[in-house]
């Protein structure tokens, strides 16, 4: 459970989420995380680390660890749920969760996935 209390965390998904194309600094990062405070961030990324989903290279950048690639990869159903759940509540795609409201950058690991037949 103590996964569950990480994750459920306010910003802790989304800084895994902004992550999963590869390392970024703590500026950027906090730009993609739509400007969340400093203190918080700080706070987020510490237990990241401490948890060892993330790391902290060299120049100061943060990338996921193995651990959390697997956690991103673990996360791929909920985000094509989530782009289903937009579609189907907003079907003019006002509040889509897909790549392009997290950055503009596409994933191939979860654009183009089809869902399965009859399941959201």
């Amino acid at each position: 459970m103590a996964a569950l209390d990480l994750f459920g965390r306010r910003w802790s998904l989304r800084i895994l989420w902004e992550l999963r194309a590869g390392p970024l600094g703590f500026r950027p990062l906090q730009k993609r995380c739509d400007d969340m405070s400093s203190s918080v961030m700080r706070q987020r990324l510490t237990e990241l680390l401490d948890a060892q989903v993330i790391h902290q290279l060299p120049d100061s950048r943060y990338e996921l660890t193995p651990l959390g690639q697997e956690a991103r990869h673990a996360l791929n159903p909920l985000a094509r749920w989530a782009e289903h759940w937009a579609a189907t509540t907003d079907p003019h795609g006002a509040d889509r969760t897909d790549d392009r409201s997290f950055g503009g950058v596409p994933h191939a690991d979860t654009v183009g996935e089809e869902m399965p037949e009859g399941k959201p």
